[in-house]
C-alpha cells in the first residue's frame, strides 16, 4: 500500500515542476489620439516576432484603443497624418508616416520623417525596453507612459510632447503637396543631407565618431528624452519590468506651445533643465527576484519529497 502511494506523489511533483515553466506575462498597449484631429496608428513587428492583431487604423480625437502585445514582442509604432483614399484607385495614403501599403494597415516600416515609439517587451534581465526615436524625424508628439502594476524600478514615462513642426529649421520642414504655409514634419539632418556625419554611417559608423550636431541638438533641446541621433543611448533609453502596460498618446495635453515660446517641462517627465533629464541607475533588483523564484520553489518540492519519501518508506 505504502509502495502504490508513491507513483500518486510522483504526479504531484511532475505537476508542481511544471509551475517551474516560464509564464507567458501579457502586455497591453492603450493607444490615445489627443490631438485635434485623426490619427492612423501604424504598428510594425520585429523580425521574429509574433505579429499583433493589428498593424494599422484610425484614431478620431479622443479616441483610445487597447492592443495586446504578444509575448517577448519588439517592434515600432507610429502615428501617420493627413490620410485619405483616392476614389480612383481607391488607394490609401498619407501625408506622414506612410507605409506604403495602399490600404489602412501595415506591413512596413513608416516613410521618414516620423515619431516612433520603439519597444522590445521582455528583454533581457527580465526588463522591457522601451523610446521615443527622432533619428529619422519629426511628425506629431508622441508621450510614453508606463501604467500602475508590475512597473518598478527607474521606470518613467518618455518621449516628445513637444509639437516643434512649427520651430522645424528651414532646411528641414516638410510641408503637405504643394501648400507650404506650415510645415507637416521636421526630416533630420541625415535624411536632408545624407552625410554619412550626419547619418552616422562609413566612417561614422560608430559612438565613438558619430557625435550630436547642430540638428540634432535641436531636437534634443525640444525633446531631452528622446533620440536625437543613432548613438543618443544614454539619456534615451528606458526600462520597465516585464508585463508592464503601457499608454502611448499623439499629442499629450502639454502640446499647446506656439512657436517661438520656451520649451516646457512636460507633465509626467520631470527634468533637471529644459535640456537635460537625469537618468539615475536601472534597478534590476526586483526583476532578478521575479526570475530566481523557480531555483527557490524546485528546492522547496525538493526537501517535502524527500520527507515524503521518508514517510512512505
Amino acid at each position: 500500500m505504502k509502495m502504490a502511494s508513491f507513483p500518486s506523489s510522483l504526479r504531484l511533483l511532475l505537476s508542481l515542476l511544471s509551475l517551474l515553466s516560464p509564464v507567458a506575462i501579457s502586455t497591453t498597449f492603450t493607444i490615445t489620439n489627443n490631438c485635434g484631429y485623426t490619427v492612423w496608428p501604424g504598428i510594425l513587428s520585429g523580425a521574429g516576432t509574433a505579429p499583433v492583431s493589428t498593424t494599422g487604423f484610425s484614431l478620431s480625437r479622443g479616441e483610445s484603443r487597447a492592443v495586446a502585445m504578444s509575448p517577448s514582442w519588439s517592434g515600432r509604432l507610429w502615428g501617420r497624418t493627413l490620410c485619405s483614399t483616392d476614389p480612383s484607385t481607391a488607394k490609401f495614403s498619407c501625408s506622414t508616416g506612410d507605409c506604403g501599403s495602399g490600404t489602412l494597415a501595415c506591413s512596413s516600416g513608416a516613410a521618414p520623417p516620423t515619431t516612433l515609439a520603439e519597444f522590445t517587451l521582455a528583454g533581457s534581465g527580465g526588463l522591457d525596453f522601451f523610446d521615443v526615436s527622432l533619428v529619422d524625424g519629426y511628425n506629431l508628439p508622441v508621450l510614453i507612459v508606463p501604467q500602475s502594476g508590475a512597473a518598478t524600478g527607474k521606470c518613467t514615462a518618455t518621449g516628445c510632447a513637444v509639437d516643434i513642426n512649427g520651430l522645424c529649421p528651414s532646411d528641414l520642414r516638410v510641408f503637405a503637396g504643394d501648400d507650404e504655409g506650415k510645415s507637416v514634419a521636421c526630416r533630420s539632418a541625415c535624411e536632408a543631407f545624407g552625410k554619412p556625419e550626419f547619418c552616422c554611417s562609413g566612417e561614422y559608423g560608430n559612438p565613438n565618431t558619430c557625435k550630436p550636431s547642430s540638428y540634432s541638438e535641436f531636437f534634443k533641446n525640444a525633446c531631452p528624452r528622446a533620440y536625437s541621433y543613432a548613438y543618443d543611448d544614454a539619456s534615451s533609453t528606458f526600462t520597465c519590468a516585464t508585463g508592464t502596460d503601457y499608454e502611448i498618446t499623439f499629442c499629450p495635453a502639454t502640446t499647446s506651445q506656439k512657436a517661438g515660446e520656451k520649451i516646457p517641462t512636460v507633465a509626467k517627465v520631470p527634468l533637471i533643465n529644459d535640456t537635460m533629464v537625469f537618468m539615475g541607475v536601472v534597478d534590476t533588483s526586483s526583476a532578478v527576484a521575479i526570475n530566481a523564484w523557480p531555483t527557490i520553489f524546485a528546492s522547496v518540492i525538493v526537501f517535502w519529497l524527500t520527507h515524503l519519501h521518508r514517510l512512505f518508506f
